[in-house]
């Protein structure tokens, strides 16, 4: 980890009146290989995978092995999954040096994050909500650094908004808003409900869900009024959507090849995120044989024999 003397807040990006492109925190995804290569296609703000902070604080093991960033690697949020004010504070000073903000994860609808009280569950806390986030503000000697946090919503959105607002008095910077309530997957995003809750506060909004080509962003923009969008899936798709690409093109492919390979990638995770990139532009034959493989130097061969180097693009 490097520190970085960035004085200046992520809050300044919001000012300029864009709507900011932002990478999600992902699961084993979202990590600093990848968060390079969206940054390189016009990326704003990364987020690194959620974090437990009772375990990041207590293990250095996994301190070093669940957050790993460089100097380049900014603006950064790196997001918690947390349900005592202290030790999200406390994971917050950690960090604090090496990043631009915390973010509370309030919207992981997995079980095994709502049984032992982190995630979704948060969203039917609002006092613990705003007493996490007042510890982070009050504890990071930092002004400039944001403490903010990304829900779902409620069948009955009354509640959200209340969540929102009672953050909002304690002091959160921005709130992401993936639209849809902890049990809804694959249904359609609520867009409605996120314009409501952009309406009822006076801080950023970002929205999140169902984002996979630029166009999403300035039609959600639209639609909302939201100061940014968040992508997850899309972006595992096309890392390159953000700069306009419809698929993930050779030169991002390659440059993963690349960066993985600089940054120690795991086969496992170097192999997962290129079954992503080319899910939309291969043939089922072609992605059973390139599912198959097991080495690194059979995927560069594969891919070179396939699609070809960048460089062939320009003969």
């Amino acid at each position: 980890m490097e520190t970085s003397n960035h004085s200046s807040s992520i809050m300044d990006m919001f000012e300029k009146g864009k709507v900011l492109k932002i990478c999600a925190p992902m699961v084993r995804y979202s990590k600093l290989a990848f968060r390079s290569l969206v940054r390189k296609y016009n990326c704003d703000i990364c987020f690194t995978p959620m974090i437990v902070a009772d375990d990041f604080m207590r293990s250095v093991k996994a301190r070093d092995s669940e957050f790993t960033t460089n100097e380049s690697d900014r603006p950064l949020i790196v997001q918690f999954a947390a349900h005592d004010a202290q030790t999200l504070a406390d994971s917050a000073c950690v960090v604090a040096p090496f990043s631009d903000g915390v973010d509370l994860n309030c919207g992981c609808p997995q079980r095994w994050a709502t049984s032992a009280g982190y995630g979704a569950c948060l969203i039917n806390k609002p006092e613990l909500v705003k007493d996490m986030v007042t510890h982070v503000r009050n504890q990071v000697d930092n002004p400039n650094y944001t403490a903010s946090i990304k829900i779902r919503i409620h069948k009955d959105l009354r509640q959200t908004v209340d969540l929102c607002q009672k953050a909002e008095s304690a002091g959160v910077s921005w709130i992401t808003v993936h639209g849809r309530t902890a049990e809804e997957r694959h249904q359609t995003v609520h867009y409605d409900a996120i314009k409501l809750i952009k309406d009822s506060v006076s801080i950023p909004v970002i929205a999140n869900g169902d984002i996979k080509y630029l166009r999403d962003v300035e039609s959600i923009h639209q639609l909302t009024g939201v100061d940014g969008v968040m992508a997850a899936r899309g972006l595992l798709a096309n890392p390159a959507m953000f700069s306009g690409y419809e698929d993930a093109p050779l030169e991002c492919i390659w440059d993963w090849v690349d960066m993985a390979i600089e940054q120690g990638t795991s086969f496992t995770c170097f192999h997962q995120h290129l079954i992503y990139m080319l899910e939309r532009v291969s043939s089922m034959p072609e992605k059973k044989v390139f599912n198959s493989l097991s080495s690194t130097s059979a995927v560069i061969d594969y891919l070179q024999n396939t699609y070809g180097l960048v460089r062939d693009l320009a003969t």
